[in-house]
């Protein structure tokens, strides 16, 4: 299958719409596990492929690594999905989601914070990385 940019804002827009639909129903401030466990009821609802809890290859310098490193979810194999449920955003989440975008050979990737009044507006951002930009429209 040939990627486009506007397949994957497509898909983006599908995950997102899967996670305001959780948030709809239960609310903000739980812990990020129960909307973990939630989005995944509401992926195969939605019939969205995906992968959850998928452990990050490391190679470094020809040596495979096992570190446990593990992403939330990753949705047909090229969009990365990091779940938070806190109160503000840190600079390092939006660093972790680059790397594991990067060691995934994802082009995008999308943080989803649950303690939000409104998913839509202050609960989600998009991010994309050097493959998304050599995808054509």
């Amino acid at each position: 299958m040939n990627v486009t940019k506007s397949y994957l804002k497509d898909l983006v827009y599908k995950v997102n719409g899967a996670a305001i639909e959780v948030h709809k129903n239960i609310g903000p401030g739980l812990l990020e596990t129960v909307y973990h466990q939630c989005l995944i009821k509401e992926f195969e609802f939605k019939n969205i492929n995906f992968k959850s809890e998928l452990e990050i290859p490391i190679n470094y310098k020809g040596f495979n690594l096992e570190t446990k490193l593990r992403c939330d979810f990753l949705i047909e194999d090229l969009l990365v999905v990091e779940l938070k449920s806190v109160s503000e955003i840190h600079p390092v989440f939006e660093a972790k989601l680059l790397t594991y975008m990067n060691l995934l050979n994802a082009p995008i990737g999308l943080l989803i914070n649950f303690n939000v009044k409104n998913i839509f507006y202050e609960g989600q951002k998009t991010y994309v990385n050097n493959l998304y930009n050599e995808l054509w429209d």
